[in-house]
């Protein structure tokens, strides 16, 4: 029988050897709602319960550190925590890099964050900032590793030069395939940064094994890490259906499958299906789309009722993970309205994480290369697979040395 998943919070719990460099040191914790032990006791108060250990401040991200916030650009403030009487800093409000002063709070960072595996989940930018404060500032940093949910495999183009942001921290694919822990490593060789860093790795976590792939299903239990992340599905529909967030179409915000379907009440979605079939049926391997109605109850499209596609991938009898695609799934969606119904608004143009000028599509896929090819009547799919089948090439070579656990 297999040894059960461990993550980097519990082995720091259990084992006071891993403790004791922490010895006379004030500790931070840098955590979110999914921030949780095995037990489901919230990294904080485990953290704050143990006698050999001063925490001295904590830090919120995106949607903060008790996940408050639902949107874009809806921010949490600091405040002090009532029960344990220290401040707790928001890292999206008035700054999302942590100021000399938040800095001077703390020796050493605990990082304990469940990402989704996708370039543009703003927990990624978050680890990047506090890695080079914190070069900046002679703190330590300490990644309590947890899974990548949405496992080893890797997909879409890499941010091109220029279109760094807060959903871009670096040249990373879309779909990335490693772990914060793997990630600090990542930005510390990447950015050249002199800091003391940390991984206190997982132990038994297995990302190619079934039926999770990538999260120890029917070990661990899934806590949203935002609130519109409810399962795992969605975290492995993600890397596609996040870039619904630059579209008209609505993406299940308001609903209880947020990022999982997607829809607007004047798409036919039968027809869609139909048409994303004909273009490129192999991109579609993996997964099962289903012709679907709903109604959000707030977001876009609120209170109308939307035709569209629900991307199934939670039944193990349709779903190949090794096969699944989600950017090119989502990327074709597109391109099959696009023909259908050319003069269709798909791109929403609005305030997008703090960038007031360029299309949110484009941020969110690091360059315009993605809109370009939809909008092109003459680029085939073949034209995209051109574009990202050298960078997934490159990335995986990239990331190699640095994956810490065997597939």
């Amino acid at each position: 029988m297999a040894h059960p998943v461990r993550f980097g919070v519990d082995r720091l719990l259990e084992d006071p050897t891993l403790r004791r460099p922490l010895a006379g040191r004030r500790v931070a914790l840098l955590a979110h709602p999914a921030s949780v032990t095995r037990t489901l006791v919230h990294s904080l108060d485990a953290l704050a319960a143990l006698p050999d250990l001063t925490l001295s401040a904590a830090f919120g991200p995106q949607h903060g550190l008790r996940g408050d916030k639902q949107d874009n650009m809806v921010e949490s403030p600091d405040y002090t925590d009532p029960l344990l009487g220290i401040p707790v800093f928001s890292l999206y409000g008035e700054v999302r890099r942590p100021t000399a002063a938040m800095m001077d709070t703390f020796d050493v960072l605990l990082v304990d964050l469940q990402d989704l595996g996708c370039r543009i989940y703003t927990f990624i930018t978050t680890l990047r900032y506090v890695l080079e404060e914190a070069a900046k500032h002679g703190k330590a940093v300490w990644v309590l590793d947890r899974p990548n949910p949405a496992g080893r495999p890797v997909e879409g183009t890499l941010l091109r030069d220029g279109w760094e942001s807060f959903v871009g921290a670096g040249p990373l694919p879309m779909r990335h395939g490693m772990t914060m822990g793997e990630l600090a490593h990542w930005f510390v060789a990447t950015l050249q940064l002199d800091v003391e860093l940390r991984v206190i790795e997982m132990q038994g976590w297995q990302p190619d094994a079934a039926p999770g792939f990538g999260w120890p299903l029917g070990e661990r239990t899934w806590i949203n890490p935002s609130p519109n992340a409810p399962n795992l599905w969605m975290a492995r529909a993600y890397a596609g259906t996040v870039m619904l967030e630059g579209t008209t179409l609505s993406e299940g915000r308001g609903t209880t499958r947020p990022l999982e379907l997607f829809g607007a009440p004047d798409i036919d979605a039968r027809t869609l299906i139909a048409e994303m079939r004909a273009l490129a049926p192999e991109w579609l391997t993996g997964c099962v789309l289903r012709e679907c109605w709903f109604e959000p109850t707030f977001h876009k499209h609120a209170g109308r009722l939307c035709n569209g596609v629900h991307i199934h991938v939670e039944d193990p009898a349709h779903y190949e993970h090794a096969a699944f695609r989600p950017w090119r799934v989502q990327a074709l969606a597109f391109k099959a309205l696009r023909r259908l119904q050319p003069d269709y608004p798909l791109w929403r143009d609005f305030p997008y994480e703090y960038e007031h000028e360029r299309l949110a599509i484009d941020l969110i896929n690091g360059s315009p290369l993605l809109r370009e090819w939809v909008d092109d009547p003459a680029a085939a799919p073949a034209a995209l697979d051109a574009l990202a089948g050298p960078d997934e090439t490159a990335w995986l070579e990239t990331r190699r040395p640095l994956l810490l656990y065997p597939g």
